[in-house]
Order: structure tokens, then C-alpha cells, then sequence
């Protein structure tokens, strides 16, 4: 038997809820100023291995160059080939195609907007942006928030996470080159 005042109590609740989902998607929903881009950070292959045992940054510029982008943000077709770059990348480094598709599609899960995580679709931005095309000022504070980070980083997240064992190696973009390379006018 259920009590006479239990429907209109969930009624109450669930009327309840969905204002309160409603005005959570409306406070997320709109762009962020660009002013709110935050500054450009990289952890290499997030969640990941960077390389392998015997040369830990092997595909690291690729992942490097694939935050960049993510931390950028843009459109669902941006990220789609922002995912397709990384696995290519990946599978050129590394010579493996089993390993090169399992990074993608882990990027792909993985790295949807919608979740919270400092590793999503648009991490630069303030939560909630999702797929959305940069403006043209929005361009321009990436690429100066790009040079930023090369200045105070001029070896990368890479070789300044896994510096070479004797000497240099040129192993993926240049400090001066990357970023505005992979980030092309949208």
C-alpha cells in the first residue's frame, strides 16, 4: 500500500530536481570570456606511458602536441582530428598499431567535454564549454598563451620530464614550432 501522500511528494522531488538540473546547464551554458583561458599546462600522455621502458618520451611529443590542442578546445571535428593526429603520431613513433588505435580510442572515452577532468575536450576553459569554435580573439589569446608556455618551458614537458641520457635528441617539434603548427587558423 503506498501512502497517500508519497506521489505527490516525488512529484514535489522530481519537479525539484529538474529546476535544479535546469538552472546548472544554463549557469555552463554561454562563453566564457577569453580572458578565461587558463595558462597552458601538459602532463604528456595523461594516464598514459610517454614511451616505453627503454625510451620513456618516445610518443611524448605527440601527446604533447595533442594537449595542446585539447587544452585549446574548438569544435567536435576539431577533436576528432586532434585524436586522429595523436594516433598517427603515436603509431609512426612506436612502429605498433595495437598500441597507436588504443591510445586513440582511450582519447577518445576519455576525453569527452562533459567530464570533469583536467584532461577533457577544452581543459583551458572554465567547465561547461564543451564543443565550441574559437573566436578570432580566442585564437590569438591561445597562441600567446602557447608562446607563453615556450618561454618559461623552451625544452617542453618532454625532455624536461624525460631529459636525454647523454646529450641531445631531436625527437618530435621544435620549442619555437610547436603549438602554432598544430593549431592552424580554425
Amino acid at each position: 500500500m503506498v501512502p497517500a501522500w508519497l506521489p505527490g511528494a516525488l512529484s514535489l522531488v522530481t519537479r525539484a530536481s529538474a529546476l535544479v538540473l535546469l538552472l546548472a546547464a544554463a549557469s555552463t551554458a554561454g562563453e566564457a570570456p577569453a580572458t578565461d583561458l587558463a595558462d597552458f599546462t601538459s602532463d604528456g600522455c595523461s594516464l598514459f606511458p610517454d614511451g616505453t621502458l627503454k625510451d620513456r618520451d618516445k610518443w611524448c611529443s605527440c601527446c604533447l602536441l595533442h594537449d595542446i590542442d585539447y587544452w585549446a578546445g574548438g569544435t567536435e571535428e576539431d577533436r576528432m582530428r586532434s585524436d586522429e593526429r595523436l594516433r598517427d603520431c603515436v603509431r609512426e613513433r612506436s612502429g605498433d598499431t595495437t598500441l597507436a588505435e588504443t591510445m586513440y580510442l582511450g582519447a577518445r572515452a576519455g576525453g569527452h567535454p562533459a567530464f570533469p577532468t583536467g584532461y577533457r575536450w577544452a581543459y583551458g576553459w572554465p567547465f561547461g564549454r564543451g564543443y565550441m569554435p574559437l573566436t578570432g580573439e580566442e585564437q590569438q589569446l591561445v597562441k600567446k598563451r602557447i608562446g607563453d608556455y615556450w618561454k618559461k618551458h623552451p625544452d617542453g614537458y618532454c625532455r624536461e620530464k624525460h631529459p636525454p641520457a647523454g646529450g641531445k635528441t631531436e625527437r618530435g617539434p621544435k620549442p619555437a614550432t610547436a603549438g602554432t603548427a598544430s593549431h592552424p587558423p580554425r
